[in-house]
């Protein structure tokens, strides 16, 4: 008898209806070869229509690997993090013989829906690594939980006890890259911060302001513009602080993304830099080797990151206590000295 799902529908009930054998029905479900893109389509169809949802439980415990891992985004976006985070998800991968699929949890309207965890729980993936926000979602952690399904997260910041994680500590970097800039002589400084979910941006921004009181400064209010770790938000936030009187001397931008924005508003407004403004990113991205000028930033392991929460996970399937046997993986930053950072020029009041 087929694997019976909530709604009673089997994958007999599938291989009946497409008219197709039950290993074909298996081949598609599990996307292995031998099934043509004419049966992969009816399958599906018919699988969609009957709302038949494997039994993912059954599955783990059974102790069968479709090798496939899935990675999983809120969303899509920053692009320079996403594509390092399947660089290195890939090379674990494929030096262990599985294949990596990329998910996206956001809908349309920037919500993550039940349908969208129940959909990544319904495929055939052996396990999941999250990234931050996922990393610290409790709708998503439980439900992923409930179908006994493991995942190690990328910078989880709450419930360190729960999963295996990966990370690297985002607030001391930014606490290190403020402190670089105010040892160049700068004392008006300004950042741009990420999303408001986003934990690392939020520890980021801890960081900066930790450095500042550390320095004897409570920041304004107005030194602080909130982006979205895009380049338009951070263009649009440094237009907002060189409106300022008097103007920052330097902006820290939580992402590179939103440093790029940032040196292109100082180049649209006739602001030279480094001269009359220093700007410093985060994440150590190519397009900041090659902006104008170079960009000085934080070098965050993103892709090595990836590649060792695939390792943990690999490494820990058959551990039936892996969920439960926390372990961590620390990797270190550097800070990354280009021409974007300089001392404040000579008409530049240090006070």
């Amino acid at each position: 008898m087929g694997k019976v799902t909530g709604n009673g529908v089997t994958i007999v009930d599938i291989a009946r209806e497409a008219g197709v054998s039950i290993a074909t029905v298996s081949r598609v479900l599990n996307r292995g070869e031998g099934a043509g893109p004419e049966v992969r389509a009816r399958v599906l169809e018919i699988v969609d229509r009957l709302q038949y949802r494997p039994n993912v439980s059954a599955r783990a415990l059974s102790g069968r690997r479709n090798y496939l891992i899935g990675v999983i985004f809120l969303r899509l976006g920053g692009y320079h993090y996403v594509g390092e985070v399947q660089l290195g998800a890939t090379k674990a991968c494929r030096r262990a013989g599985y294949h990596l699929v990329v998910e996206q949890l956001e809908n349309a309207e920037g919500v993550i829906t039940p349908d969208a965890v129940e959909g990544v729980l319904r495929a055939a993936f052996d396990g999941l690594v999250l990234t931050p926000p996922l990393s610290d979602d409790p709708q998503v952690l439980a439900a992923i939980e409930a179908a006994n399904m493991p995942y190690v997260r990328l910078a989880p910041n709450i419930d360190m006890d729960r999963s295996p994680y990966v990370w690297m500590d985002d607030q001391e970097a930014a606490r290190e890259q403020t402190l670089r800039l105010w040892d160049l002589g700068h004392r008006r400084i300004a950042f741009i911060g990420g999303p408001a979910d986003h934990r690392a941006a939020v520890r980021r921004k801890e960081g900066y302001l930790s450095a500042m009181r550390q320095n004897g400064v409570e920041v304004p209010d107005a030194w602080i513009a909130e982006g979205d770790f895009f380049g338009m938000s951070g263009f649009q936030a440094a237009e907002r602080l060189l409106a300022l009187d008097p103007p920052p001397t330097a902006i820290f931008a939580g992402n590179d993304e939103m440093a790029i924005g940032a040196l292109a508003a100082a180049a649209k407004h006739g602001v030279a830099v480094p001269d009359r403004l220093s700007v410093v990113g985060f994440d150590n991205a190519p397009a900041g080797e090659t902006s104008w000028p170079p960009l000085t930033t934080v070098h965050q392991p993103i892709a090595e990151m990836a590649e060792a929460a695939v390792d943990m996970l690999i490494g820990g399937f058959g551990d039936k206590r892996f969920r439960k046997r926390v372990s961590e993986r620390k990797l270190d930053y550097r800070l990354v000295s280009r021409q974007s950072a300089a001392s404040p020029g000579p008409d530049k009041s240090l006070t």
